[in-house]
């Protein structure tokens, strides 16, 4: 049965991208992307918002307030362009026109879940706030990743990703820090239907 990661890069006070600032917040380092290099191969879920700008990039739009991508964003595109992608909207019309990404009509938890029952390999959402959420709320995501960036947002920031979230305990199964700043941490995440009633032993 495939696994479902939910994946996130962040700011520290929990926005996915800032007016302004470049990809990563121009502070990736060597280790980082290393790490990125080494990923196993996935299939990417996302929403038509996220497929819209991506695609784009793709096509060779530059990002707002940038000249030209640098090489560390171009070669994420290309690698993305290159995986297997799936775009839940009911918006979106065929055929689209990024590589390797398949248009899905149906409401997407019961897609998703359906992709888990019979399906292999690991599954994987890339932005996607909304659709995140949805997963995230049906039970159906086995691990929770956010890569936190050493940076406060809080004039520029954009796309708050916890706003419209139940309560969720998360459970810490792996953690690290890249280039003594970029900190990761990973969880399996259990949706909760009230607080819990006492503090865990």
């Amino acid at each position: 049965m495939p696994e479902l990661l939910v994946d996130f890069i962040t700011s520290l006070d929990g926005h996915a991208s800032g007016e302004g600032w470049p990809g990563f917040w121009g502070l990736e380092g060597p280790e980082y992307l290393a790490w990125l290099g080494e990923q196993p191969e996935a299939t990417y879920l996302m929403g038509a918002n996220t497929y819209r700008l991506m695609s784009g990039f793709a096509a060779g739009e530059v990002p707002s307030g940038q000249d030209e991508f640098r090489p560390e964003e171009e070669a994420s595109v290309d690698e993305l362009t290159q995986a297997s992608k799936v775009v839940f909207s009911s918006s979106l019309e065929e055929p689209l026109t990024w590589a390797n990404a398949t248009l899905i009509r149906d409401d997407a938890v019961e897609a998703v879940r359906a992709m888990k029952s019979s399906g292999s390999g690991l599954l994987s959402t890339i932005g996607s706030l909304s659709l995140c959420r949805s997963l995230l709320r049906a039970g159906l995501v086995d691990r929770f990743r956010v890569v936190m960036f050493p940076v406060i947002t809080g004039a520029t920031g954009a796309e708050r990703i916890y706003d419209g979230y139940p309560d969720v305990a998360l459970e810490m199964i792996g953690h690290h820090t890249f280039d003594g700043r970029i900190q990761l941490v990973e969880y399996r995440p259990s949706v909760l239907e009230h607080p819990p009633l006492g503090a865990p032993a």
